[in-house]
């Protein structure tokens, strides 16, 4: 597995994670018109206003790899960044492929983004996620993230997200 950063002129290539995402996330989903969606399959805004790491398979016979995942790591700046307070680092949108699932994919991102931020001097990273995201909450249990119930939020008033901090 290769993880790599993708670059806003990658087409193809986000166009796949924008679908790999949103397959990741449809059974958190209200269905195809949740207005969650034009959100998750944006990955093209992510490599532009933050920057988005792709996991992908060994390279094919045919030249390209298949998207196994992707991570939005949300810099200082970043209009995606949410949560973060001044040194912490952020991800969101951890995605993998329902192929790819148990295959320590997510496990392989999340330790990319820690290492990401500790480059960056970050004494912490947090992330926000739904309630409902037990696989998620477990990954990031076994990567030493704990939970922060007094930074729990709701972006709109029918979303409540839960909050975890991992010091690094």
């Amino acid at each position: 597995m290769l993880i790599r950063r993708a670059s806003p002129d990658d087409a193809d290539l986000l166009h796949e994670v924008g679908e790999v995402t949103v397959a990741a996330y449809a059974s958190f989903l209200l269905g195809p018109s949740d207005p969650y969606v034009p959100r998750l399959r944006d990955a093209r805004a992510r490599a532009d206003e933050a920057e988005l790491w792709v996991a992908g398979s060994d390279e094919h016979p045919h030249g390209r790899s298949e998207v196994l995942g992707s991570v939005t790591l949300c810099p200082p700046g970043s209009p995606w960044r949410e949560i973060a307070a001044e040194g912490e680092g952020e991800f969101r949108m951890l995605a993998v492929a329902p192929g790819a699932q148990g295959q320590g994919v997510g496990g392989a991102l999340v330790e990319h983004v820690l290492e990401r931020c500790r480059e960056a001097g970050d004494a912490a990273v947090v992330l926000s996620s739904l309630p409902q995201m037990g696989d998620a909450h477990r990954l990031y249990a076994r990567h030493g993230f704990v939970r922060v119930p007094e930074r729990d939020w709701s972006p709109v008033p029918s979303v409540h997200l839960v909050v975890f901090r991992r010091p690094l």
